[in-house]
């Protein structure tokens, strides 16, 4: 393996996948080969050849891991799964009634033993495909049922997510959401606003998506409407209060 795009065979001849890339500490062709299993490269071809284009399926979450604390913390017998860190709005996962906390165990029937194998679970189907997903939630195992949307599909904005988009909130230029119990936990955040997109004047002053929002001209802020009143009373520019990773940062943005 190594050469991207050959073909990775096993031993008996038979093509088990496309080598993709490589990892190399050198910068040569030694090191750790990436391939894309050939299920999902002949359903690509498949598709490409009927329509043109290739569609994937998109459940419309953020998983990792789950270690021994994680098990621990929520009564699961082995570290075993993909914990769900954060449902997006609209997504096939929301209206199948996911939710942060969850421990998806199983996807039709098939064990999820690490977060990997969620996606790799996922990538042979198609967008419309009927998921039944086996969910660890308040120490027993629910069974949802999901309907897979298309990946180039953008979710709904909720109406508190307009009116940050739109109006005064436009001057910003920020797509918010609160912080989840599975982020605060993590992070710990007590309280914000997750920066989900950041156009215009945000953007252009440094505010990037996965910042959170703790405050407004030093007010703390948890919802949309508490900043929509902030950047409402501002005329000029605004003092913004930023989380990314472990600093805490204050940009200026001119909204006049």
């Amino acid at each position: 393996p190594g050469n991207s795009g050959g073909p990775l065979l096993n031993t008996r001849g038979e093509v088990v996948g496309i080598n993709s890339q490589i990892y190399s500490q050198t910068g040569g062709y030694q090191g750790l080969s990436f391939a894309i299993p050939i299920d999902v490269a002949a359903r690509i071809k498949d598709q490409i050849v009927a329509t043109g284009k290739v569609q994937h399926a998109k459940l419309g979450v953020s998983i990792q891991d789950v270690n021994q604390g994680f098990a621990d913390s929520f009564n699961l017998d082995s570290p075993e799964g993909a914990l769900v860190a954060n449902v997006e709005r609209g997504s096939a996962a929301e209206k199948a009634g996911l939710k942060s906390g969850d421990v998806v165990r199983k996807v039709n029937g098939q064990p999820i033993i690490g977060s990997a194998d969620l996606p790799g679970t996922l990538a042979v189907a198609k967008p419309g495909d009927k998921v039944a997903l086996d969910v660890w939630r308040d120490g027993k195992i629910v069974r949802l049922n999901a309907v897979l949307a298309n990946a180039d599909d953008k979710p709904a904005l909720d109406e508190r997510e307009e009116i940050a988009a739109s109006d005064k909130g436009a001057k910003l230029g920020l797509i918010l959401r609160p912080l989840e119990p599975v982020e605060r936990r993590q992070s710990g955040i007590a309280s914000g606003l997750v920066i989900e997109d950041a156009r215009g004047a945000a953007a252009i002053a440094g505010v990037a998506p996965g910042d959170v929002l703790l405050s407004v001209n030093g007010k703390p802020v948890t919802s949309v409407d508490q900043v929509r009143d902030v950047v409402g009373k501002s005329s000029k520019s605004v003092a913004l209060l930023i989380q990314r990773g472990n600093e805490r940062i204050f940009i200026p943005v001119r909204i006049g």
